[in-house]
């Protein structure tokens, strides 16, 4: 099971401690949207969020969201308000989106990290790809029909599990 183990488990993105991404020689932060950064019942990410973003890149790193929404006029408005890279149509779990956002920011696998709020997509596209993960736990229950049913699943892989945070 360890494609779908997490690098670590924090309980939201906004606790990720940046020190610690420096010290693992993070250049690049690939971030999840939907969820992850902007809840999906929302059109903007919350203020906390756009503050750790924002320290992330005084900090010297990049950010990048790579997203499966297909709206992506909606994920492009959300990643210039992050000031961040984008790859929209994901299609992850493939890690096809997670090493063009690579090649995208000039970094390599293990100069990036991926942050998301689902197992069976940005973790295991992350791992795929090569790139640490953090697993965030989701902003709100909102979620697509198909997103409940795959949670179920996560449920039993993350028995157990503790995030820090939390």
């Amino acid at each position: 099971m360890a494609i779908f183990g997490a690098t670590r488990y924090i309980h939201a993105i906004e606790m990720i401690d940046i020190d610690w991404l420096k010290s693992l020689g993070v250049r690049c932060v690939l971030m999840d949207r939907d969820n992850t950064c902007v809840p999906r019942d929302s059109k903007v990410a919350p203020p906390a969020v756009m503050d750790w973003i924002e320290r992330v890149h005084d900090a010297g790193m990049t950010t990048c969201i790579v997203s499966n929404n297909f709206h992506s006029k909606q994920v492009e408005r959300s990643a210039a308000e992050l000031d961040s890279g984008v790859i929209h149509h994901a299609m992850k779990p493939f890690p096809f989106a997670v090493r063009a956002a690579l090649r995208k920011m000039g970094v390599r696998p293990d100069e990036a990290i991926l942050i998301g709020d689902q197992v069976y997509t940005d973790v295991w596209a992350g791992n795929l790809a090569g790139v640490r993960t953090v697993l965030v736990r989701p902003q709100c229950t909102t979620d697509l029909w198909y997103t409940h049913i795959m949670r179920i699943g996560e449920r039993i892989i993350l028995h157990g599990q503790t995030f820090e945070g939390e």
